[in-house]
């Protein structure tokens, strides 16, 4: 026979001090020294809540109450996870959520499903690898960066199915206010894509930049400075004068952009396996085109004549115009621009237009139109991006091939020519 008031068996029952008692509150200790019997059993608190020993020892709070008449059960915790003072503290809380008329069971069921949803971020994160393939190293690090710099910080940590239009707006306004209208457009097409991706996943059900459209404020266009035709003439002087005041490299690699008109980022990270002198064809990997499909650049015999220069001096090397401080790095952007400069071509110097390395593609593209080239070919060896949707379907590298062959050495006779006329001016 034991103590009834300490517990334990009297006539082969189970006796324990909250069957004789139940009204008194448990204390730290019964709760840590309860032991397991053959059956389930409780030890009861207060205002419905109770420690449920199981038969193998573990131990679970639990409070039972009433919620639209009926009677329920709210799951705490686990002891000792959650001890007798937090388990009171949740009581408390449950008790004041049913005073309000609301279920602690089914708050507790939408805290647990919202948990289990991942956060902005980490969608972000997982939209940026699915995507990473189709882009470049530089161009993947920069969707990154932008979006870090500029969402992370207010929408990063929410559960991505909570973030409203609302929030995104206030993200895009925020990047507005500082002028920086190119990036606020940016942020919001990738925050539209992170969530066209998590839809296509079943993360969330709706887009909260999917109706977003117009809402960063115009800017005024400004196209980037290009050379009038009756320039140019002026402009191919000074160039083959370059190598005067710089390197023989740089003259080069400006020759061949004006010959063959590509991107500025296209014609500095060329390697010479993508040449092919005997077909007169530059093969311009998708990977490292804007629009991420091959390029074809046909070269005419004055840019094949450019090309065998340049060999003589990087043919060694895998980039045809590496940095001159590191060999495996491409040219700077800044360093053809700076040349440009150098020639007058600043927009300061007395009865020079400005120009820039980009915008012989304006140029190019102005006097081939006013030749009456085909403008579609044209538009196919600028690379610019079929906007006709149908047409789009069927542009191939390779389409309009022999008007554009025939074009780019017309282009490049056209530029002799002109600076020829130069020559027999000022002789």
């Amino acid at each position: 026979m034991t103590c009834d008031i300490c517990g334990g068996i009297f006539d082969g029952i189970l006796i324990k001090y909250h069957d004789i008692l139940p009204n008194m509150p448990i204390t730290a200790i019964q709760v840590k020294e309860a032991k397991p019997s053959d059956k389930d059993y409780k030890l009861s608190d207060s205002d419905g809540m109770y420690l449920l020993v199981k038969t193998n020892g573990k131990k679970y709070w639990r409070l039972d109450y009433r919620f639209a008449g009926k009677r329920k059960t709210f799951a705490i915790g686990v002891f000792p996870l959650v001890s007798l003072k937090s388990a009171r503290e949740s009581r408390h809380a449950a008790k004041k959520l049913l005073a309000e008329g609301v279920d602690p069971s089914q708050v507790k069921k939408e805290r647990k499903r919202r948990s289990t949803v991942p956060t902005f971020e980490e969608v972000a994160v997982k939209w940026w690898h699915h995507e990473r393939d189709k882009w470049t190293d530089s161009h993947a690090d920069r969707v990154m960066k932008r979006l870090a710099d500029n969402s992370f910080k207010a929408l990063g940590k929410l559960p991505a199915d909570q973030i409203t239009p609302l929030q995104v707006i206030a993200v895009i306004k925020k990047i507005e206010a500082r002028d920086a209208l190119d990036v606020a457009n940016r942020v919001k097409q990738c925050i539209k894509a992170v969530y066209r991706y998590a839809i296509q996943h079943g993360i969330v059900t709706t887009n909260p930049a999917g109706d977003l459209d117009g809402i960063v404020k115009a800017r005024k266009v400004t196209h980037r400075p290009s050379l009038p035709k009756k320039e140019l003439p002026e402009f191919l002087n000074c160039l083959e004068g370059y190598t005067k005041r710089g390197r023989i490299l740089t003259q080069l690699s400006i020759k061949l952009l004006v010959l063959t008109f590509v991107r500025s980022i296209e014609l500095r990270g060329a390697r010479w396996e993508e040449f092919d002198l005997e077909a007169n064809l530059w093969r311009i990997p998708a990977e490292r085109m804007k629009m991420k499909v091959e390029h074809l650049v046909p070269l005419s015999q004055q840019s094949i004549d450019v090309i065998q220069r340049i060999r003589v001096i990087t043919g060694r090397y895998e980039l045809v115009f590496p940095s001159e401080v590191n060999r495996i790095k491409i040219m700077s952007d800044n360093t053809m621009r700076q040349a440009v400069f150098k020639m007058g071509f600043d927009g300061k110097t007395s009865g020079k237009s400005k120009a820039v390395p980009h915008g012989f593609r304006a140029t190019a593209s102005s006097i081939l139109n006013e030749e009456g080239f085909n403008p579609d070919a044209i538009e196919r060896q600028l690379a610019h991006q079929e906007r006709n949707g149908v047409r789009a379907a069927y542009t191939h590298h390779a389409r309009y091939i022999d008007e554009r062959t025939k074009m780019m050495q017309w282009w490049a006779d056209f530029l002799d020519a002109q600076a020829s006329s130069y020559w027999a001016e000022h002789s």
